[in-house]
């Protein structure tokens, strides 16, 4: 679980999840672009998509909270 922070500035060009949706490691939760390149963020563990902090075409700052993800209850 945590927080997926934006590494660099950049536009939120897709949201590929929602509230609610479970991700694994390496699920690709949006796409930004920066610098002219589509780049892919992806989840660093598994879990379920608590928060997401952006909207597609928001411009973003590096650090900028992007998706929080939430440990799966058992």
């Amino acid at each position: 679980g945590g927080i997926v922070e934006s590494v660099m500035p950049g536009i939120v060009r897709a949201l590929l999840v929602a509230e609610g949706d479970a991700v694994e490691p390496d699920t690709t939760l949006l796409i930004l672009e920066a610098m002219k390149m589509q780049n892919e963020i992806k989840a660093g563990a598994s879990g379920l998509v608590g928060r997401v902090h952006v909207a597609v075409g928001a411009a973003v700052g590096a650090g900028a909270k992007l998706v929080e993800i939430k440990p799966r209850e058992t």
